[in-house]
């Protein structure tokens, strides 16, 4: 008796915390072997590549300094990784120039086939790819394509809206350019005269088009100009607002956004129709003037919520950063997931496995494994950042479930089953890859 309550005493002792690290390496281990499937990424073609955003941050203008995990000294660690730069940390001038000779001498080796290269080195398998267009130095099935929806949501004039600030002002540009891209591609030289014209001549083919090219989803940044709430605007109200501003005019803000209104849900029923994944931007932003609340993911509840979607699959990139708990719940709806890209570098693998525990814990088949790779610099461009965030992801997941199966919540066989779900089959099943 006196052997079982001894036994029982040490059960109920703290696991020491050389077995929680052993425990947490070990996995960690078999994690890193797991080849991944990136949920969001904006790759670049080449050195010179400007189709990788649609309303890229690089082209705003910033005061404040970077979150501390952007900053130069976090990514020493990629050039020696990808590259074997062997010197010093100081990051002095000539460091930097060090590195980037290592980096356009492997640039130079591997040509045309540098980006594949790059995923190798990560383990990365397939990376969604968000682009303007499709490129031919990031081939299917490595990258997959995702195009852009925004523009098709903004076809009457603009003026009104991006005299808002800066931000704006190079955000509409941005869009508008984008649009007469897809008149052309369209082949209608000017807006049609009607609603329902502009639907059955730009919208529906230009998502055709999207489809035939490759892209497996369609993206939309509205969050970055207007709030998510897509309230569900007849179909006659949006007419009207069409025709009367079509030839002439500014759309009160008011009038715009219930055309915006419309032309979502549209849009999204079409891409659900066509087997196109819905993506969205929700969360934090970049930008002096981004509004935190635009993103809040509880604002598509009226869209996640109506039957008509229930064809169309969403995505809230970025799960909702730092709305994770909302984002969670959301989770919940039969066609809606989330990835944990941004995440991956703005908070440390200790933060970020604290958000991962938690949904795990609540929706583990919806949760995707994105690394947001994107480029800053030369010295940060999207390789650098893939590999500083595919590290930390990871990591945090090492982390979540090493903590998940300490605490007796789970096996470590059914651990390494949902590092599987979340760094590739969740994808995969999503996807139809």
């Amino acid at each position: 008796m006196k052997r079982i309550a001894t036994l029982l005493f040490l059960s109920l002792l703290p696991i020491p915390a050389t077995f929680s690290q052993t425990a947490h390496r070990n996995l960690l281990a078999e994690i890193k072997q797991i080849k991944a499937i990136d949920n969001h990424a904006h790759a670049m073609s080449s050195a010179s590549d400007q189709e990788f955003d649609a309303i890229a941050c690089g082209g705003l203008q910033f005061v404040s300094t970077p979150p501390m995990r952007l900053r130069l000294e976090s990514y020493t660690g990629a050039w020696r990784a990808l590259y074997g730069y062997t010197g010093k940390e100081d990051l002095s001038q000539s460091s930097v120039r060090e590195f980037l000779s290592l980096k356009q001498r492997v640039m130079r080796e591997q040509g045309d086939d540098y980006p594949t290269w790059v995923l190798g080195q990560l383990n990365i398998e397939t990376m969604l790819v968000n682009r303007v267009r499709p490129a031919k130095t990031l081939p299917s099935p490595q990258f997959r394509w995702v195009g852009y929806g925004d523009p098709l949501m903004l076809p009457l004039s603009t003026r009104t809206l991006r005299a808002a600030d800066t931000d704006q002002q190079f955000f509409y540009k941005q869009e508008e350019k984008l649009l007469h891209d897809y008149l052309r591609a369209a082949n209608v030289p000017q807006l049609p005269a009607t609603l329902d014209q502009y639907l059955t001549r730009v919208v529906t083919p230009s998502l055709e088009r999207m489809k035939r090219e490759g892209a497996v989803a369609v993206k939309f940044a509205a969050a970055y100009m207007r709030p998510l709430n897509f309230d569900n605007t007849p179909a006659s109200v949006a007419a009207r607002i069409y025709a009367r501003y079509r030839f002439r005019g500014e759309p009160s803000a008011i009038e715009y956004k219930q055309l915006q209104d419309f032309l979502f849900r549209y849009l999204a029923r079409e891409a659900g129709r066509l087997g196109l994944v819905v993506h969205i931007h929700t969360g934090g932003g970049c930008g002096h003037y981004y509004s935190l609340s635009n993103g809040n993911p509880l604002l598509l509840e009226s869209v996640l919520n109506d039957p008509q979607f229930r064809k169309t699959n969403f995505v809230l990139i970025h799960g909702g950063y730092p709305f994770v708990q909302e984002a969670a719940f959301l989770l919940e709806k039969p066609n809606v997931y989330a990835d944990f890209s941004a995440q991956t570098f703005l908070l440390t693998p200790a933060a970020l496995s604290r958000v991962l525990r938690s949904w795990l814990e609540y929706e583990p088949e919806k949760v995707l494994f994105a690394t947001d790779a994107s480029p800053a610099t030369p010295e940060v461009s999207w390789e650098e950042s893939a590999w500083f965030t595919n590290k930390t992801a990871r990591e945090a997941l090492a982390i979540a479930l090493t903590g998940m199966v300490d605490d007796g919540d789970i096996s470590r066989t059914r651990a390494l089953e949902l590092a599987r779900m979340v760094l590739r089959e969740n994808a995969a099943k999503l996807y139809g890859f």
